[in-house]
C-alpha cells in the first residue's frame, strides 16, 4: 500500500533566479529553474538543505553576558554563549533597551545598519523594514552609497551625472551584438557575477548577450589578472596587468590616441569640457613624465607595443569599453572609472549604438538587460529626521572614533557616538574590510540587535538575535526595475523553528514602543501585499500596460512585462542634441576636468583623472615582505555570503576551506600543490584556504573569493586565525579617497605558505553554545 504524498510546485523569486519550489509533505525537496531562463544560475539548489540546516537560528537569543550584566558586558561579543528566550520576553527587553538609549542619548545614537541583499520581494525587504521601524521611533544614523560601487557612485555624478540614472540606461546586449566590433573589458565580464540581480532574476542574459555578440562577430579583449573573468566561449584576447594599475594603462592608451591623432577632436569640443586642462598631465608638461606606453609598461608589466596595438585597434572601429565595478574597489578607485569615460570620449563614440562605455556589465544581470524602465512600488520607509550619516564602508571608523571628523565628497562631517546598532538583512562580517578591526569596533556600542536567518558572524557578535524567515516561508511580490519577469512569491513551507517575518518582529517592538499604528498602518502581510499590488496596477495603467487582479496573478505565478519599445543606447539623446538634453553636471557636458572636485583640494583625488600609486600593490616596497596580490572577487557558488552553508557552496570547498587559486610559478616556489591547505597572511590577519593551481591567474596574484563565513580559531579573540578562508581578515579598512571613501578591498598584498599538520576543524556551520533560560 503506497502512502499518499502532498506534492506541490510553488513559484518564488530569489536574487539569483526565479524558481518553482517543490514541496512534499511540507518539506522543501528541490527548486526547479524558470522554464524561460536561458542560463540558470548554479546557486539556487543551495537553499534546499540550507533552509532547515543545523545553523538556522530557531529561537530568540540573548548573549549570556548581556542577559546577566547588560551593556557593560560588551567585551564578550563574539565569544560568549547565547541564551534562548521566549519571544515576548526578548521583545520586552529589546524595546526597553531601545527606549533607554533614545531617552539618554537620542536617536542619533542608533545606527540602522542594513547593508546587504536581504531577500527578494517588495514587502519583506529587510532594509525597508528596519528603516521604516527606526523612522517610526524617531530616526537613525544611516549610510550612503554601496560596497559594490561606492567610489564610482560618487565620482560619476561629477563627470556625467547621477550614477543610478546611468546604470538604468546602459546600452543593451542586443545593441552591442548588432553594432559593436570590439569590446574592451577592464575587469572582464564575469558570468558568475551576472548570476544575480538585487530584487530577483527572471532571465539570465549576460551569457546570452556575450554568446550572441560573439556569434555576430564581435571581438573581445579581457584586461584582468584573471583569465576566466570572461567565458572561454568568446575567445577573448587576454591582457593581464598588475592589479590596481588600470589607470596607468588607460592613460597610456589615451596618450597613443592623442599622439597618433586617433582621437575625435570634434566630439571632445562639442560634448566635453576640460580636456585641455587634462592634456598637460597626459603629455608630461605638468609633472615631467609623459604617460607613454613605455611609462605604463613599467607599472603594469604590459608590453608597450601591446598597449599601442590595443589603442589603434580601439580607434579602428566601433568599440565598447566595459569597466567592471571591481576595478573601482581599490585604492584611488575613482580614477579608472573617470578614465573609462575619458577614453570613450576621446574615441568619440559615446551615444552611438555599440560604442561608448559601460560600468558594470556582468557585475549584475540587470546591467544591459533589455527592459522598459518603470518604477515599481515599495514599502515606504518614512522620513528620517536624523541628519547624521556615514559613507557605507566607514562602519569601524564610526564606532571606533565617536566625535572624530571625516571628509566625503566636499563635506567635512563628524562621526556620531553610536550606542545601539540594529542590523537586518546583511552580514558586515562578509563585506567589510579588516575583520579584526571590525571585531574591536563592534564591541563599542552598548547593544547590538540583529534579525537573522542563520548563525552568521554578525549574529554571533550580537546581543539580541531575532530568528527571521526566508522567502520560502512567506508571501511576497518580486518586481524589480532591471528585469522583465515579475513573480507572485508564495509561501512554500512553514517558518522554521520559531522564526518570524521581519515585519512581525518590528511590529512587536513597535507595539511596545507605542508606534504600532504608524508602523503597520493597520495592515498585516496580506494587507500590505494588496496595497502594493494595487499601486503597481495603477502605475501600470498610467504607463499603458495592464496587470491582472492579485488572485489571477497568483494563479499565473509569473509574468513577463516591460519589453523595451526601442533599443537602449547610453547617452544617445545627449549626443543627438546636447543643448536640449544636457547632462546633470555643472557644464551640462561630460567633465574631463571638474572645477568642483578641484575646489575640494583633495591630494588623493584632484580635478582631473590621473595615476596615483596605491598604498599596497606589487610595485610597492611592502611587496618584498608580502609578494602576492590578493584578489577577493565574487564567488560562483553563492551570492556574497548567502547560502554558504548550503550544499552548492560547501561542495566547492577544499578540505572544508574556501578554494584559493594561484599560478603554478608561485605555487612551485612555495612547495604548494593542488588540494593543499595553505595559510594566507599579512600584518592584519591570517586565514586558511584550499589551493587550486592554475594558469588562469597571472603570476604574483592569488584569488580568494569573498563570502566564506568568518570562523576564528578562538571566537572573540582579535587576530585569531580564520579557519575557513574569509579574505577580509587580510584586507585594509581604508577609503578609496577623500572623495568617495569607498572600500578598497582589492588593494592588498599577502604571503602564502603551506599549512603543515592537521588543520583545525571548520565550525562556521555549527551554532554557538546555546543555554536554556533558567
Amino acid at each position: 500500500m503506497s502512502l499518499k504524498t502532498d506534492r506541490r510546485l510553488i513559484p518564488t523569486s530569489m536574487h539569483w533566479g526565479t524558481y518553482f519550489a517543490e514541496v512534499e509533505n511540507g518539506k522543501l525537496v528541490a527548486v526547479h529553474d524558470y522554464e524561460k531562463d536561458p542560463a540558470p544560475a548554479i546557486i539556487g539548489p543551495g537553499i534546499v538543505d540550507a533552509v532547515d540546516d543545523a545553523v538556522r537560528v530557531r529561537r530568540p537569543m540573548i548573549r549570556k553576558g548581556w542577559l546577566e550584566k547588560g551593556p557593560t558586558s560588551r567585551e564578550g561579543r563574539g565569544g560568549e554563549p547565547f541564551v534562548a528566550v521566549p519571544w515576548d520576553e526578548a521583545l520586552d527587553m529589546a524595546s526597553a533597551e531601545l527606549k533607554r538609549i533614545r531617552e539618554q542619548h537620542g536617536n542619533k545614537a542608533i545606527f540602522g545598519g542594513s547593508y546587504g541583499w536581504s531577500s527578494s520581494g517588495r514587502f519583506h525587504h529587510a532594509q525597508s523594514q528596519v528603516h521604516r521601524f527606526l523612522n517610526c521611533i524617531g530616526g537613525y544614523v544611516r549610510h550612503v552609497d554601496t560596497y559594490s560601487y561606492a567610489a564610482g557612485q560618487v565620482i560619476i555624478p561629477h563627470v556625467v551625472g547621477p550614477f543610478a540614472d546611468l546604470l538604468n540606461k546602459h546600452t543593451t546586449w542586443p545593441v552591442i551584438a548588432e553594432h559593436s566590433e570590439l569590446v574592451v573589458m577592464f575587469g572582464g565580464v564575469p558570468v558568475k557575477n551576472g548570476q544575480v540581480t538585487s530584487g530577483g532574476v527572471g532571465r539570465h542574459t549576460v551569457f546570452e548577450g556575450l554568446k550572441t555578440a560573439y556569434e555576430m562577430g564581435v571581438e573581445f579583449v579581457n584586461i584582468s589578472p584573471i583569465r576566466n573573468d570572461i567565458v572561454d566561449l568568446v575567445e577573448a584576447d587576454w591582457i593581464a596587468p598588475r592589479p590596481n594599475t588600470d589607470a596607468a594603462l588607460m592613460l597610456a592608451l589615451a596618450h597613443v590616441l592623442y599622439s597618433e591623432g586617433l582621437h575625435n577632436e570634434d566630439f571632445l569640443a562639442e560634448y566635453t569640457t576640460g580636456f585641455e586642462k587634462f592634456l598637460p598631465y597626459l603629455l608630461g608638461e605638468k609633472d615631467g613624465q609623459p604617460k607613454t606606453p613605455e611609462w605604463a609598461a613599467a607599472i603594469t608589466e604590459v608590453p608597450a607595443e601591446e598597449i599601442r596595438m590595443l589603442a589603434r585597434r580601439m580607434a579602428n572601429g566601433r568599440t565598447m569599453i566595459m569597466t567592471a565595478w571591481s576595478i573601482q574597489r581599490g585604492d584611488h578607485g575613482e580614477q579608472p572609472f573617470w578614465l573609462t569615460v575619458l577614453l570613450a570620449a576621446m574615441l568619440g563614440q559615446i551615444g552611438l549604438p555599440g560604442g561608448g562605455f559601460g560600468l558594470g556589465y556582468g557585475s549584475e544581470n540587470g546591467i544591459g538587460n533589455p527592459v522598459e524602465l518603470f518604477k515599481w512600488p515599495a514599502l515606504p520607509q518614512g522620513r528620517n529626521p536624523v541628519e547624521d550619516f556615514i559613507p557605507v564602508a566607514r562602519i569601524s571608523d564610526m564606532l571606533l572614533n565617536p566625535g572624530g571628523s571625516f571628509v566625503y565628497d566636499g563635506q567635512t562631517r563628524t562621526y556620531p557616538d553610536i550606542k545601539a546598532v540594529y542590523w537586518a538583512g546583511g552580514n558586515p562580517f562578509h563585506h567589510h574590510q579588516d575583520l579584526n578591526r571590525l571585531v574591536k569596533a563592534i564591541r563599542q556600542p552598548d547593544t547590538v540587535f540583529v534579525n537573522e536567518i542563520w548563525w552568521t558572524a554578525m549574529a554571533r557578535h550580537a546581543d539580541f538575535v531575532f530568528p527571521t524567515t526566508t522567502a520560502l516561508e512567506r508571501n511576497d511580490l518580486s518586481m524589480t526595475h532591471w528585469e522583465q519577469t515579475i513573480v507572485a512569491m508564495q509561501k512554500a513551507i512553514e517558518p522554521v523553528g520559531e522564526s518570524r517575518h521581519d515585519y512581525d518582529v518590528f511590529t512587536g517592538l513597535a507595539e511596545r514602543l507605542g508606534v504600532a499604528d504608524a508602523f503597520t498602518e493597520g495592515r498585516d502581510e496580506e494587507g500590505w501585499l494588496r496595497h502594493l499590488w494595487d499601486q503597481a496596477r495603477q502605475r501600470a495603467a498610467e504607463a499603458e500596460f495592464e496587470l491582472p487582479d492579485l488572485e489571477i496573478f497568483r494563479e499565473i505565478g509569473t509574468m513577463e512585462v516591460l519589453k523595451p519599445k526601442k533599443p537602449m543606447v547610453l547617452l544617445a539623446a545627449f549626443r543627438e542634441d546636447p543643448e536640449a538634453n544636457p547632462l546633470q553636471t555643472p557644464s551640462g557636458k561630460i567633465e574631463l576636468y571638474s572645477e568642483t572636485i578641484e575646489s575640494f583640494g583633495y591630494a588623493d583625488c584632484p580635478g582631473h583623472p590621473m595615476w596615483i600609486e596605491p598604498y599596497e600593490w606589487l610595485g610597492a616596497p611592502v611587496a618584498e615582505t608580502y609578494p602576492l596580490h590578493l584578489i577577493s572577487n565574487q564567488p560562483k557558488t553563492r551570492l556574497h555570503s548567502q547560502l554558504d552553508s548550503g550544499a552548492i557552496s560547501r561542495g566547492s570547498k577544499i578540505k572544508d576551506r574556501e578554494p584559493m587559486s594561484m599560478n603554478p610559478v608561485d605555487a612551485a616556489a612555495r612547495g604548494i600543490g593542488n588540494g593543499d591547505v595553505v595559510r594566507i597572511y599579512n600584518d592584519r590577519g591570517a586565514c586558511l584556504a584550499g589551493v587550486i593551481v592554475t594558469d588562469a591567474v597571472r603570476p604574483g596574484v592569488v584569488q580568494l573569493s569573498t563570502g566564506a563565513w568568518y570562523d576564528p580559531e578562538e571566537p572573540g579573540v582579535i587576530g585569531s586565525l580564520c579557519k575557513h578562508g574569509n579574505p577580509n581578515v587580510l584586507t585594509r579598512d581604508k577609503g578609496t579617497s577623500s572623495l568617495g571613501q569607498g572600500p578598497s578591498a582589492h588593494s592588498v598584498l599577502v604571503e602564502v605558505e603551506k599549512y603543515h599538520g592537521t588543520p583545525p576543524p571548520v565550525t562556521s556551520f555549527v551554532p554557538p553554545p546555546i543555554e536554556q533560560k533558567a
